[in-house]
């Protein structure tokens, strides 16, 4: 199968996260998406709840969705979730598969500080979600990696590593942080929470002051 895999610390998950990535799949005529928490963020503070918490409303949203899979290969782990670590499971666990890596231009424009971010491009093909009529400005160090590297539909499937395949995402007006200062106030966002998780967070009781 060719299958994305959307990573994020999913605290929690949200349509910011389910939309784009539906867009992909249907875009790019994706057979599945896996959406992958990670235990140990390289990047960003510690989550507000625990992994088991965050992988059972990934897992609650994905039962929703044709399509869609939980992967739980970086957060059964102890050590960061560094992408390249986590490629190379998956390409050994599942050699039969494609897998494309999805990620929005603001974490494409940080690449350079990932680990070891220049072997992505050995492991896998990489999805660059954008806003319509987004550019990359041309004096980012970033420019020339996508220019080199930009490819379209037609050429999916015609090599497993090295590629950008952009693709154009509708605004979300979502964002985390506000997301979880209104549960923090008891307040529910049903505009941007999937019902299940919505229902997770209710039953747990979970970003509560």
């Amino acid at each position: 199968m060719r299958i994305g895999i959307l990573g994020g610390t999913f605290d929690p998950i949200h349509y910011g996260h389910i939309r784009p990535a539906q867009e992909v799949k249907q875009q790019l005529g994706l057979d599945e998406i896996w959406l992958m928490p990670n235990h140990v963020p390289p990047h960003k503070q510690a989550p507000n709840v625990t992994a088991a918490q965050r992988l059972a409303m990934v897992a609650a949203v994905c039962a929703e969705l044709d399509g869609f899979e939980p992967c739980d290969i970086e957060i059964n782990r102890s050590s960061p979730s560094y992408t390249v670590t986590t490629l190379e499971q998956l390409k050994r666990r599942y050699p039969q598969h494609e897998f494309l890596f999805l990620l929005g231009m603001d974490s494409f424009i940080g690449l350079p500080s990932w680990h070891e971010w220049r072997r992505l491009f050995e492991l896998t093909n990489l999805v660059l979600c954008q806003r319509p009529g987004w550019q990359l400005a041309s004096s980012d160090p970033m420019f020339a990696e996508l220019e080199n590297r930009r490819a379209t539909v037609a050429a999916l499937g015609s090599r497993p590593n090295g590629l950008i395949f952009p693709v154009d995402i509708p605004p979300q007006p979502y964002s985390s942080t506000e997301i979880r200062r209104q549960l923090a106030l008891g307040r529910l966002p049903g505009d941007a929470l999937a019902p299940s998780t919505q229902a997770y967070i209710r039953a747990h009781g979970l970003y509560r002051r």
